[in-house]
């Protein structure tokens, strides 16, 4: 630290800092403040174009909802219509099965009513016949047919009124 070279050595510590400032400042920071500027304006676009596409996803996404909504209500109108017309043509199907059903019965309450009938007349006649035969068997007299089924038809009436 000899004092004689402080004057040449303060010269040179000024020429090379004053050299490298003006390096600095004129070449080297200009790029850097160039590049922030650029990337500052390219975060504010990106920035804007995020804020463009938030709202036209927001846009959409009601559109989407109502889409939904209107596509819901549809499905419930043609459910319901098609419940009411189901349940229309079942209740038309039931009907006629009723219908149906209701005459086969009354057509088999009257082959029955007609086969009590028939049945009474038939056992009738069988009760003629066998009384017939069995008095002309054991008593070997010949009765007439008409007083026999007099009596049959009598002891049948009495039964049956009996048993209704």
């Amino acid at each position: 630290l000899n004092p004689e070279y402080w004057v040449s050595q303060i010269f040179w510590l000024i020429i090379v800092f004053s050299s490298l400032y003006i390096f600095l400042s004129k070449l080297v920071l200009p790029k850097i403040s160039e590049n922030l500027e650029k990337r500052k304006s390219q975060v504010l676009s990106y920035l804007e174009q995020a804020e463009k596409f938030k709202k036209e996803s927001e846009k959409k996404i009601k559109e989407y909802e109502t889409i939904i909504l209107e596509s819901k209500n549809k499905a419930k109108l043609i459910i319901n219509a098609s419940k009411e017309k189901l349940s229309n043509e079942i209740n038309l199907k039931k009907n006629q099965l009723d219908e149906e059903i209701e005459k086969e019965i009354n057509l088999a309450e009257k082959e029955i009513e007609n086969l009590k009938k028939d049945s009474i007349i038939n056992v009738n006649k069988i009760a003629v016949e066998t009384t017939t035969e069995i008095i002309k068997n054991l008593m070997k007299i010949e009765l007439n047919q008409s007083n026999v089924s007099a009596i049959v038809e009598d002891v049948s009436k009495k039964r049956i009124n009996k048993n209704i």
